[in-house]
């Protein structure tokens, strides 16, 4: 059985597009030449790769192992790749990462300067939740993800590599922004608009009040930064966020952080990826740089 490497780069296109349109359009090719190359690998295979329904393609069985096994072969092939041209002396290839949507705040200026002294460096970036993230750690789709909050359930190296702070904050004009030392169960009255469950800065902000016996109240759940601080700037309530998705001018959004007793609370981010994966060479320049970024912060 004889795949090329260029069928099977159509199929993992098309896996990851979620259509044979929007597969063709990624690889700037004609449709008809995408489903060409995937009857051809069926008849290869002998077994029907994927199926379509309500007008959404679904792998079938043999889809899903042909989807893990050239997974693995373009991801060897790569490590190859790089580890050739670290042999020339080089850093080349493609970096991929996954990161949970806060990270975005930071990732760009890291990335950047990482392309900037490594400018041969292709970066494919995916920005999710912390669902989705993890989901791809599970599948081992990427070389590394950055999140706050490692999955406990997955066996994964885990490397800290920059603080989190974590600050409650409030409406510019709210009473207590002046005050000093305010003290958790004075916030028992106030509405909070939260993180969505699941979310890094919620399973923290969960677990202190869960420590400190106290129960916020709280109007609104959100899974966007930019809406949950628009939220608190209207008044509806406060909230707890990353000090990373502020940015330099708070009170220019109309927001103040909070003296409260035991904020900041104390997080890191961390890279993460399964325990025994064979690092490409790239991979592996990526974390020395954010250690020596970290060093410097």
């Amino acid at each position: 059985m004889l795949l090329s490497s260029r069928q099977l780069k159509t199929f993992l296109a098309v896996v990851e597009h979620g259509s044979i349109t929007a597969a063709a359009r990624a690889l700037h090719v004609t449709q008809p030449t995408v489903s060409m190359q995937l009857k051809e690998m069926g008849d290869v295979v002998g077994l029907p790769l994927y199926e379509v329904t309500g007008k959404k393609l679904h792998l079938t069985a043999a889809g899903k192992e042909l989807e893990a096994t050239a997974t693995q072969l373009m991801q060897e092939w790569e490590r190859f790749h790089q580890a050739i041209a670290a042999q020339k002396g080089l850093t080349a290839g493609r970096l991929r990462l996954a990161v949970v949507s806060t990270a975005k705040y930071f990732t760009p200026r890291l990335l950047g300067d990482f392309c900037r002294m490594h400018p041969d460096v292709e970066i494919s970036l995916e920005v999710l939740n912390r669902d989705g993230v993890i989901q791809r750690l599970r599948d081992n789709v990427d070389d590394l993800y950055i999140m706050s909050k490692p999955p406990a359930d997955i066996d994964a190296a885990v490397h800290a590599f920059l603080p989190n702070p974590l600050v409650l904050i409030a409406p510019l004009a709210h009473p207590l922004v002046d005050r000093a030392k305010v003290a958790l169960a004075d916030l028992h009255m106030e509405r909070f608009v939260l993180r969505e469950k699941g979310s890094g800065t919620r399973l923290s902000a969960d677990a202190y009040f869960s420590r400190s016996n106290f129960v916020p109240r709280i109007r609104l759940e959100m899974g966007s930064n930019e809406s949950l601080k628009q939220a608190v700037a209207g008044g509806l309530g406060l909230s707890v966020v990353s000090s990373h998705a502020l940015g330099p001018d708070i009170a220019g959004q109309g927001l103040a952080v909070l003296d409260v007793d035991g904020f900041p609370l104390t997080s890191n981010w961390y890279t993460v990826h399964l325990r025994g994966k064979q690092l490409s060479p790239l991979a592996v320049a990526f974390m020395q740089y954010l250690n020596q970024f970290a060093a410097k912060a």
